[in-house]
């Protein structure tokens, strides 16, 4: 305990936060603090301490799994915000500066995606059972962030708001081609040709994404005009009007931002219009933690705008609109962690309570790197030709307005 003990005086000056070790001993760290909640957790098995402080998001991210860490007081979700308060993106907290130091590049070699390894990284997490993302998500199984417009808009229409934020920046038109890379089960790709009349080629590298966005692509009576394959968007051919991709550059690796957006620029016929939706750090550059790399997403990395930018400028394409959203992810995370426990006995059943333990740790993270952390969510307008986009934002909002207005009547056309 002689290290781990030493480790949290040092970072966690806020609390308190109460740790017993496994000889029943209580220490406690951190003042109190309006808006941060008491944490108790208990450790069992003699190496856990030392595990921990050896490696602290590996170490105690396991310890959660394996039942060798228990939160008493609180749970989780409080545990991971109390020590991402005291580890929080400050100019003035000295705490962030000592990490900032000790992060170095590490994990670099995990990010080089080749084909193979991409496929294999892919099917880690999104080939889990269907039924596990049916619990928690909404229900056109958005797994990105949502846009919230207001305080009370709830998941779904939050969900449904970001299609219609991110197809008003695509500027589409009837018969154009659309390409989305990453197209997840395919709900992005149905509103894109549901609202605006267009073709879409969707492309993921997850066998249960293509099966499940095939089914729903006939079942909608669409299965010639949207259309799904299994590639990798490096052996994607032809020319397209739009390119949408969301939530998948986080699995590009920064050793290939170059050619990711060089091969965009090649597909893009010369009017076109792109629009990237990715996590982002507004920190800078960092490492993705030993924990997420091989429980969550291996090969996957969240970049800063100062990693992705040069390989746009070196691209030839025009940066026509750039957008961050900040808390939107937390408040998305938010409504998936409570989703997530409403639904114990299910994901239990589904896999084991190892697994349902690793899924909360997962999303309960997720959720602090928003709140403390740096993490935001870019939103990047490309284009081939610097006037392919309007040169004032209006537009944006008033499609906005009117693709929100279709979908009203649409589902008081279905309710009726």
């Amino acid at each position: 305990m002689f290290l781990l003990d030493r480790m949290l005086r040092a970072l966690v000056k806020t609390g308190p936060l109460t740790v017993v070790d496994p000889s029943g001993k209580a220490h406690s760290y951190g003042a109190p603090r309006e808006g941060v909640r008491p944490v108790t957790v208990r450790l069992f098995g003699r190496a856990t301490p030392w595990w921990i402080a050896r490696d602290p998001a590996l170490g105690a991210g396991e310890a959660y799994m394996d039942g060798r860490l228990v939160v008493e007081d609180g749970d989780v979700r409080d545990f991971i915000d109390l020590v991402g308060y005291n580890g929080r993106w400050d100019a003035d907290n000295r705490t962030r500066r000592i990490l900032k130091r000790h992060q170095g590049v590490a994990a670099w070699f995990d990010t080089w995606n080749w084909r193979r390894r991409a496929r294999r990284n892919v099917a880690h997490h999104y080939d889990l059972s269907g039924r596990l993302y049916d619990l928690f998500l909404d229900r056109d199984r958005q797994y990105s962030c949502a846009y919230f417009a207001g305080p009370d808009v709830g998941l779904d229409q939050a969900q449904l708001d970001k299609k219609a934020h991110i197809a008003a920046k695509l500027r589409l038109e009837r018969g154009q081609r659309v390409l989305d890379i990453g197209c997840g089960w395919g709900g992005l790709a149905l509103y894109l040709n549901r609202v605006a009349d267009v073709d879409v080629l969707g492309i993921t590298l997850s066998e249960e994404q293509l099966r499940v966005a095939r089914r729903r692509a006939e079942e909608a009576g669409v299965a010639d005009r949207v259309k799904f394959e299994l590639i990798d968007y490096r052996d994607v051919a032809g020319q397209f009007d739009r390119i949408v991709s969301v939530g998948m550059f986080e699995h590009v690796g920064p050793p290939y931002y170059g050619a990711f957006f060089d091969h965009c620029r090649e597909l893009l016929t010369p009017e076109g219009v792109m629009l990237l939706h990715t996590i982002g750090r507004a920190d800078g550059p960092g490492a993705t933690d030993g924990w997420t790399t091989k429980y969550i997403f291996p090969g996957g990395y969240v970049p800063s705008l100062s990693q992705v930018m040069p390989a746009v400028e070196k691209s030839w394409l025009w940066l026509t609109d750039l957008e961050v959203l900040r808390l939107h992810y937390a408040r998305t995370l938010e409504h998936w962690y409570d989703r997530s426990v409403a639904a114990r006995d299910e994901i239990v059943s589904l896999y084991d309570e190892r697994f349902y333990r690793m899924w909360l740790f997962y999303l309960a993270g997720s959720r602090s790197a928003f709140v403390h952390d740096g993490h935001v969510v870019f939103q990047f307008q490309l284009t081939r030709k610097r006037d392919a986009a309007p040169l004032t934002r209006d537009y944006l909002f008033e499609e906005e307005r009117r693709l929100r207005g279709l979908e009203t009547v649409r589902s008081s056309s279905i309710a009726a």
